[in-house]
């Protein structure tokens, strides 16, 4: 069954998806989206092992931060094949200062399987890649007709509808939304929209190419978001002093004197639990093979 088939939707001229009253034009969309895309290089590619490195690096970072580790990864580790026969410290060294540094390690595990085994149907069956980076890379590559739902699309279903769903709820939705044979252009289409017009904090609804049945917009924006809380300093965090510990070890210098105590026997055992070092029987940190 399409998208638009059954209760409560129909298909108007212009390909405007209506449901329950919520109105998304998909066509200005996809116009809107034509005009102003940012030029990142991993949308001038179907190779499904290149789109899947930049979604695993997306992860939680920023487009712009990524894109020349994405091209420096790449470089370094052309095909799964590469990635699959290095050993660790070389693809952490690859990754160092994109933080998140076991996405690395599931990224090259992941490359293992697909070197051995070939792509399976089912990307989730790869380590480290859920539903979200399954149906990216799924149709950015083959086209499939899957809805990509990360933070981004999340926050503009949710102004548009004017209601917040679970997880398996929202996929659902989104996927009512996805239109026939444009999967690939509407997730990024979807994407674009939630990370550079209907920001978490300041939406810019003037420029938004779908206001016209957004809930939202309709009831006078977005409510607003909740005050920030004093923030911890970052060097204070375990994860600052995880970074600091693989940086020396790919560095082959002595840990910093700043990581000492408690903070180092939680940072080496965080990072012995993610598999990103090795202790040796007398507790020494060394970096995994």
């Amino acid at each position: 069954m399409s998208p638009f088939d059954g209760p409560n939707r129909s298909r108007v001229p212009g390909r405007r998806v209506i449901i329950a009253a919520v109105s998304l034009d998909v066509d200005g969309l996809l116009d809107w989206y034509a005009r102003v895309r940012r030029p990142l290089p991993w949308r001038a590619t179907r190779d499904p092992y290149a789109l899947l490195v930049s979604e695993v690096m997306l992860q939680q970072t920023q487009a712009t931060r990524v894109v020349p580790y994405f091209e420096a990864f790449l470089a370094r580790f052309p095909d799964p094949a590469a990635l699959a026969a290095a050993p660790a410290p070389d693809v952490l060294a690859a990754w160092s200062g994109l933080g998140y540094n076991r996405r690395a390690l599931a990224l090259r595990a992941a490359a293992r399987v697909i070197a051995e085994r070939g792509w399976p149907a089912d990307l989730t069956e790869l380590p480290g890649v859920g539903p979200y980076t399954a149906a990216a890379v799924g149709s950015f590559a083959w086209g499939r007709e899957q809805a990509a739902v990360d933070t981004n699309v999340r926050r503009v279903v949710e102004r548009l509808d004017g209601e917040r769903r679970g997880p398996a709820a929202l996929a659902a939705r989104a996927a009512e939304l996805l239109p026939p044979g444009r999967a690939a252009d509407f997730n990024q289409a979807m994407m674009e929209l939630g990370a550079t017009v209907c920001g978490p904090r300041v939406p810019h609804c003037g420029e938004c190419p779908v206001r016209a049945g957004c809930t939202a917009h309709r009831t006078g924006g977005p409510a607003p978001p909740p005050p920030r809380r004093g923030a911890a300093r970052f060097e204070d965090s375990d994860r600052w002093v995880r970074g600091r510990v693989l940086a020396a070890l790919l560095a082959g210098k002595p840990l910093p004197a700043a990581v000492a105590g408690a903070r180092r026997a939680r940072a080496l055992a965080g990072l012995e639990r993610d598999g990103l070092i090795e202790l040796a029987p007398d507790g020494a940190p060394r970096l995994p093979t």
